[in-house]
């Protein structure tokens, strides 16, 4: 087998030929799959994009690291199932960019954590985490509370979105920097838009519990909260989720 390959090394053409046959049987086994990508991923009608909010939230998110620690991708084995709700789907991550697959176990897994715990909750979780959490290891992020969200770009990164197959309409990008403000603002004019444009199960509050202000910790609890719950296909017997 050695004598083999000393002797390909020595014929160029040979090498070369053989590295690309190699390389296409790889190549093969990764994307002859997608050429089923229709069949294999499930179908969800009630699939709903991120709002602005959200999304601006799902950015903090990435920008923080926290996906270092914390995976969104609960895997068939029983104990993650029993410890965290059905297995994850590929649809749920349909409208992911990039997606935050994973099995790093550093930190719980936040796939189905939307709801699961109060805004409350999450606020005091996020400014410190020993006060809900005594063993916890996870930094302090107590200066999400101070910080205004920036919104002037939100139009942006939803045409970005819109881009790899994400369907934001015209009417969301023009108004993402208003819906942003509505979402967290339950008593201003514009939580209607946000609810005429997402739907009348989008969460309209204060998510930091201090509705005339709109804060990076607003928009990164929005995210935690919705996690899990932009569809209920992994809740439905597996034919259902499959028409």
């Amino acid at each position: 087998m050695f004598g083999f390959h000393y002797r390909l090394e020595r014929k160029t053409i040979g090498l070369v030929l053989a590295i690309i046959g190699v390389a296409s049987i790889g190549g093969i086994v990764e994307i002859a799959p997608l050429f089923t990508i229709h069949q294999t991923v499930e179908d969800a009608p009630d699939m709903r994009v991120y709002t602005p909010l959200e999304l601006a939230g799902r950015n903090i998110y990435i920008r923080e690291g926290c996906y270092a620690c914390h995976s969104q991708m609960i895997r068939t084995l029983r104990d993650e199932v029993e410890r965290y709700g059905p297995y994850s789907l590929a649809v749920e991550s349909k409208y992911d960019h990039p997606m935050l697959w994973g099995s790093k176990r550093t930190g719980p897994d936040l796939a189905r954590l939307g709801n699961k715990y109060s805004d409350e909750w999450h606020v005091a979780h996020l400014n410190n985490p020993r006060d809900v959490v005594p063993e916890s290891i996870m930094p302090a992020y107590a200066w999400l509370s101070r910080t205004e969200l920036r919104t002037d770009d939100l139009s942006d990164h939803l045409k970005a979105q819109r881009t790899v197959g994400v369907p934001y309409t015209d009417d969301m990008i023009v108004n993402a920097a208003a819906d942003a403000y509505g979402q967290a603002a339950p008593d201003s004019p514009q939580a209607e838009g946000v609810v005429k444009r997402y739907g009348k199960a989008t969460a309209v509050r204060a998510f930091d519990s201090r509705p005339g202000e709109l804060t990076e910790m607003d928009a990164l609890v929005a995210y935690l909260q919705i996690l899990g719950r932009l569809t209920d296909a992994a809740h439905k017997p597996v034919a259902s989720a499959e028409k």
